[in-house]
């Protein structure tokens, strides 16, 4: 591959595409067979893989032309299972998900903190009378 990305850089359709010897279409199609393969897209539909993503497709690429199964037989053994069971190794975490955290941070008491809890309040009482009033007529 052309330029020198880090391990956990999402990739487009080409340079995994490039990397993995395959055929941009056969990745279409293979998304399509197996729904453990997840690239995000964004709005004009450009796809970008994750590291994950790229090791499961290698993983299928694996089964499918050095194994000799068939994409029935990949099917077959993916099913039920997740990708980190698939891949044998610890996954990376999307990192657009929100971490959980352990100890979640401690409601603020002072009197700022308190008035906008409030005021919160307050408004979700006054939407929802509004709604009511508005579902009667």
């Amino acid at each position: 591959m052309g330029v020198n990305k880090s391990k956990s850089a999402f990739r487009s359709i080409a340079e995994v595409s490039e990397d993995l010897g395959v055929a941009p279409h056969v990745l279409r199609f293979w998304e399509t067979k197996f729904n453990q393969i997840k690239p995000m897209k964004t709005k004009s539909a450009r796809r970008y893989y994750r590291p994950d993503d790229v090791a499961l497709l290698a993983r299928i690429k694996e089964l499918l032309y050095e194994r000799r199964y068939t994409i029935e037989g990949v099917q077959k053994l993916f099913k039920n299972r997740s990708v980190k069971d698939i891949l044998g190794t610890e996954i990376l975490k999307d990192f657009f998900e929100e971490e959980e955290q352990e100890n979640p941070p401690a409601a603020e008491t002072s009197p700022a903190s308190l008035a906008i809890t409030a005021a919160v309040e307050e408004l979700r009482r006054i939407r929802n009378e509004l709604a009511s009033m508005a579902s009667a007529d």
